[in-house]
């Protein structure tokens, strides 16, 4: 019978290899982001979920809403694409009928906004960018690539702690892989989507201000966001940060989004 030494030295060997070659660069942040799984995989998960969504959600016919989201959408990947560092997204646009008020991306540049987000939510051009650039950002700082990279080490890591333990107290080895289990979910996991999430609004902001949309509206956006999105939990059980996290980090950063909004525009907004 193999050594259970064996299956724990083969599964760090396969993370310390993970680290060694999948560490790349946010643009927009500078932040050193792990991403093991090819991009063109990703792109290609993307496509085929958000082909099966299509087939299984209802795609709204309001034509006023498609045009708003394909108008504004495509001026937010334009100034995004320069951050692409191989290949350039298929950006695909898509208003479905639904009363969720939310807005997604997958990889690949798909990106979904349900009628709820439009209806109660984003009233103008400038608003809908802050919430579709933060999107395009989730794609281009291909934070799915790094979700999944992150399950796939943790997955390992369970592995290699229960191949460990195989010979201990059946007691003890369960105490200790939901120990694990607990230790990876609110320590790595959440922390992770809270950061991808702020890392989304600052990318996201400079964005719509490159786009020439006023990144003034991200502070009222988000807090319509929040008012609507119902009871919370506490912000370290979350996968978003605190609106008033949010809301202090938006603050910090509006001078530096006012600077890309007149480069682009020529015109100076007033702040604070």
């Amino acid at each position: 019978m193999p050594s259970p030494t064996f299956p724990l030295f083969a599964t760090f060997s396969t993370l310390l290899l993970a680290f060694l070659t999948g560490c790349e660069t946010v643009p927009g942040t500078g932040r050193s982001a792990l991403n093991i799984m090819p991009e063109n995989m990703m792109a290609q998960m993307g496509a085929s979920s958000f082909a099966e969504l299509k087939g299984q959600e209802k795609i709204s016919a309001n034509p006023k809403a498609n045009a708003m989201l394909r108008r504004v959408g495509g001026k937010v990947a334009t100034v995004a694409e320069p951050d692409f560092r191989d290949s350039k997204p298929n950006w695909e646009f898509v208003v479905f009928e639904s009363a969720d008020i939310n807005a997604f991306a997958l990889p690949g540049g798909k990106v979904g906004v349900y009628t709820g987000l439009l209806d109660k939510i984003t009233l103008t051009d400038d608003e809908l960018a802050i919430v579709v650039g933060h999107e395009v950002a989730h794609v281009t700082a291909r934070h799915g690539n790094e979700r999944l990279s992150q399950q796939l080490l943790a997955g390992a890591g369970g592995m290699a702690l229960s191949a460990w333990m195989n010979n201990k107290d059946v007691h003890n080895k369960e105490l200790y892989i939901a120990a694990y289990g607990a230790g990876v979910q609110y320590g790595v996991i959440l922390p992770f989507s809270r950061d991808h999430e702020s890392e989304a609004d600052r990318i996201g902001l400079m964005y719509a201000a490159r786009a020439g949309y006023d990144p003034r509206a991200a502070l009222t956006v988000w807090k319509r966001m929040g008012d609507n999105s119902g009871t919370k939990p506490p912000e370290w059980l979350s996968t978003h940060p605190s609106e008033a996290t949010r809301t202090a980090r938006l603050t910090r950063l509006m001078p530096e989004a006012l600077v890309e909004y007149t480069k682009t525009t020529g015109k100076t907004l007033s702040w604070p």
